[in-house]
């Protein structure tokens, strides 16, 4: 029984592992989610450009930068994150609810 164990950890990990190809941010748990955000919202809260914070969250995909930052705060409070994380968070929040998209001009190119 343990070689057989060995033989499968063996063909597994060594002769077949697992490759991830074309994978997304948007696939990673929560926590890790939370932990991306949380270094958008560190950048915002030195540079406070919300609509740099917000091209960095739209790596998750199509939905809203404040409902990403939302989900991220829920999951950084039930993480126990440190309250001056937290702050940062609720800060990016806050900032990203406000956030309005700058339009841009596609015929005004010289």
């Amino acid at each position: 029984m343990t070689l057989g164990i060995a033989l499968g950890l063996f063909y597994g990990w060594v002769i077949s592992p697992v490759q991830f190809v074309d994978t997304t941010p948007a696939s990673l748990r929560a926590d890790y989610r939370a932990d991306y955000v949380l270094m958008v919202a560190e950048a915002y809260h030195a540079d406070q450009n919300a609509q740099l914070a917000a091209q960095r969250l739209a790596i998750f995909g199509s939905d809203p930068p404040d409902s990403i930052a939302s989900q991220a705060l829920q999951t950084g409070r039930s993480a126990g994150y440190a309250p001056n994380d937290i702050a940062l968070l609720q800060d990016l929040t806050r900032a990203m609810q406000a956030y309005q998209p700058v339009p841009t001009a596609a015929g005004n190119a010289p």
